[in-house]
């Protein structure tokens, strides 16, 4: 059976939100640099509150941020 993995663009949404970085963004969220950078690396999988929140930040849908495989 093939693992199933979440995937993400919140690099390149960061990069389109004039270059937005990871401690900028975990700024807005309340969370760690670290927290955003485990995420990003497909290290940590956010919560559901978290992953919405990540989508309200850049103004997109929650699958324009994540893809579930």
């Amino acid at each position: 059976m093939k693992k199933s993995a979440l995937k993400n663009n919140i690099r390149k949404l960061r990069f389109n939100s004039d270059e937005m970085t990871q401690q900028d963004l975990a700024n807005k969220l309340g969370v760690s640099r670290q927290t955003i950078n485990a995420i990003e690396a497909g290290k940590y999988s956010p919560t559901l509150e978290l992953a919405f929140r990540l989508a309200e930040v850049f103004g997109v849908k929650l699958e324009d941020v994540f893809q579930y495989s």
